[in-house]
């Protein structure tokens, strides 16, 4: 998982396909971050935050009684106790400095789950810039919580009212409204999706994640690392991030899916949002909806790395269900006192049927990215239960 190059590319997915008026301000953004990861004081600066703001190193935490029902090793990687809750903070924060460094006021960002939206809001009342977050309107139903957080902390909050108004379209308006404002804005991308550099930069801005596991791993285990490692995947961050610190070990890595947004896992090639990937799509090309109890997950595509990873055979990507990922959740609350985002409890389900289908070896190793604590997912909860 390096460089992709000039041209933005993982084999044949990535690229820039965008119009001609943001060729420009990609170009612009590849240059100041790749001068930026460079530069020691940048990347002490973002250290220190990531410590005395985030509250980094996130702990490795054993799931005791979880591991003995399921005969596992499980251990968690704990991105739900980072400052605003999620991974999310990691990549907002790198790139509100990139954006102040580059003399830009104004954040524009999409979210689905509301996480990205949260820390977007957050990294800009930190730095003094504003930031204005665009959510689609059954999403931001979903997720008024973190709707109401953004709001608090002075973001405008945006609700998008066409297509599926869900994380396709408030991505599509954010690119929209960037075109516009190209002077004074900077698009905060928050996943490993979107025209180069953004699918290679979030992803490096996640890396503190694999290599924080990595590590605390290495200290844990005999082996040094896990047998498997096993994270949700919407666009992919928080997975490209995990993957990132593993790649270059024995570690199978497993992507999961929802079943009604599997990219990775059921899409077929084509360009969204600035970047060639995998896709779901109809007959003619089109693409369709995605859908998935968790709106983080109600994407219709992956991230570019993840398309190619899963074409190499280096990363395996498989799905699970809505009714799956509920059960999932509500068993790690009740074995380990963790309520965990439902997008993260993708991961947690297939973990819990591949080890009672004897598809994990008993007393196997898995490292599971929590990506997100569940507190904003509550009230789907309590229509469900």
């Amino acid at each position: 998982m390096g460089d992709p190059g000039p041209l933005g590319k993982f084999g044949d997915y990535g690229g820039r396909f965008v119009p001609e008026s943001l060729v420009g301000a990609c170009r612009e953004v590849e240059e100041a971050f790749r001068e930026a990861w460079s530069d020691p004081q940048f990347r002490g600066s973002l250290a220190t935050l990531l410590s005395v703001h985030v509250g980094r190193p996130t702990p490795l935490t054993p799931a005791w009684r979880l591991s003995a029902e399921l005969g596992i090793n499980l251990l968690l990687k704990r991105e739900d106790l980072t400052h605003t809750g999620s991974h999310k903070i990691n990549n907002a924060l790198g790139q509100a400095l990139l954006a102040a460094r580059m003399g830009r006021t104004r954040l524009l960002a999409e979210t689905g789950a509301g996480q990205h939206g949260v820390a977007t809001a957050t990294a800009a009342a930190l730095l003094g810039l504003k930031a204005t977050v665009f959510i689609g309107e059954r999403d931001a139903q979903r997720q008024a919580l973190n709707v109401f957080r953004m709001r608090v902390l002075g973001a405008e909050v945006v609700e998008v009212t066409t297509g599926s108004r869900t994380l396709k379209d408030a991505t599509s308006e954010a690119m929209r409204q960037w075109v516009g404002a190209l002077e004074d804005a900077y698009y905060c991308v928050g996943s490993v999706v979107g025209p180069y550099p953004y699918p290679w930069m979030v992803r490096e801005l996640q890396r503190v994640i694999g290599e924080e596991a990595r590590g605390q791993c290495a200290g844990e285990l005999s082996t040094g690392v896990p047998d498997y490692v096993v994270a949700c995947v919407g666009g992919g961050s928080n997975a490209a991030g995990t993957f990132a610190g593993f790649v270059d070990t024995g570690a199978q890595l497993i992507g999961v899916e929802a079943d009604g947004g599997a990219g990775a896992s059921r899409g077929r090639l084509g360009v969204l949002h600035g970047f060639r990937s995998l896709f779901l799509q109809d007959d003619d090309g089109q693409i369709t909806e995605a859908e998935s109890i968790a709106a983080g997950l109600d994407y219709p595509g992956v991230g570019p790395e993840h398309a190619y990873l899963r074409d190499l055979g280096r990363a395996r990507y498989v799905t699970v269900t809505d009714t799956e990922v509920v059960d999932a959740a509500l068993r790690l609350a009740r074995t380990e006192g963790i309520l965990p985002a439902l997008e993260s409890a993708h991961a947690v389900a297939w973990v819990i049927r591949a080890a009672e289908a004897g598809e994990l070896p008993p007393g196997a190793t898995v490292l599971l990215t929590l990506s997100g604590r569940g507190d904003k997912d509550t009230t789907t909860l309590m229509e469900l239960l």
